[in-house]
């Protein structure tokens, strides 16, 4: 499935590239002058350039765009909220409104239920295990030719790009080489965890958090290791409360949850997004993925039964 092409006539700059410096890197909204309008989520100063991270509304696809400040029209998030409130973007943060009661799985767990088959979400915590490199193995196994690239879902924690430079250098070769085509979801810089906390007060809820930091500084290191985060955010250990959510919708940024947990023995079902971790913390989720794709051969080798862009499933979405 391949990803959405801007068609505007601007700089597009690939994910793969390495980035330098950032400085002033703000929450910026608005929406771009030139058709197709893009919203603006971000603004950032790289070298002599002005950047931004631009969404569109439609295809739910985000890039790194420079763009002279003519280009850009800055507006308050309520009214830019109005300008695109008939596009997908903008019904699926409604439809998040109404998810942020739960302390686990708020957000996302399904998106389009009629696709046969799930969007696969792979969380990589802070480890200091290396990378199960045998899940993507399998995966490009398993689903190659049927689906080249093969549309994936990565969240990304700072503390583990800090520490795992060579294994996400190898999961940007497979990308490179067109095995994957990875969505990167935000999953907060530290991913704080207490185990002698109770969830009320554990993750992002633990006190002294700071929330701009968790989202913000993941971003900026997603950009600065040369990728490009996408709309979507997951909350460390799923929890959140109803205050937190809606700050990252504050962000402009789309919660996801998982209804079907390998690891906890929570089946998917049509339009899941599945979750297991390749940190190496988790092999029984590992294991149960890799039995999975093998007893669904025959119908991942007639295409009844296929992994789903995450931007493109929520798109969708009814």
């Amino acid at each position: 499935m391949k990803r959405f092409v801007f068609a505007l006539s601007l700089s597009v700059l690939s994910s793969l590239t390495t980035f330098g410096q950032l400085a002033n890197y703000r929450v910026f909204f608005g929406l771009t002058n030139q058709q197709p309008r893009q919203v603006v989520l971000r603004q950032w100063k790289q070298g002599q350039q002005i950047r931004y991270l631009v969404l569109n509304p439609h295809t739910l696809e985000t890039a790194i765009v420079n763009l002279p400040p003519t280009s850009v029209r800055e507006l308050p998030w309520p009214n830019l909220l109005e300008q695109i409130s008939q596009t997908p973007y903008a019904q699926a943060l409604r439809l998040e409104q109404t998810r942020d009661y739960n302390l686990q799985d708020a957000g996302i767990e399904r998106a389009d239920t009629t696709e046969r088959g799930f969007s696969l979400t792979i969380d990589l915590c802070p480890s200091t295990k290396p990378l199960t490199r045998t899940v993507f193995e399998q995966l490009i196994r398993a689903f190659e030719p049927e689906e080249k690239p093969i549309p994936i879902t990565i969240t990304i924690t700072g503390l583990w790009m800090e520490s795992h430079l060579a294994d996400l250098a190898y999961l940007k070769s497979l990308v490179s080489r067109g095995d994957l085509d990875i969505t990167w979801v935000n999953h907060s810089y530290h991913h704080r965890y207490n185990p002698r906390l109770p969830l009320p007060m554990n993750f992002l809820l633990e006190a002294a958090t700071n929330l701009n930091d968790e989202v913000l500084l993941n971003e900026q290191a997603m950009l600065k290791n040369g990728l490009t985060p996408s709309i979507f955010f997951r909350f460390p250990g799923l929890v959140s409360d109803k205050a937190v959510f809606d700050r990252i919708l504050a962000f402009g940024l789309l919660p996801i949850g998982s209804d079907a947990w390998l690891a906890k023995n929570q089946q998917p079902k049509q339009g899941s997004l599945v979750l297991i971790h390749a940190n190496g913390n988790e092999p029984l989720g590992i294991a149960d993925f890799i039995n999975l794709i093998r007893q669904k051969s025959a119908v991942i080798e007639n295409k009844t039964w296929l992994l789903y862009d995450l931007p493109a499933s929520v798109a969708k979405e009814k």
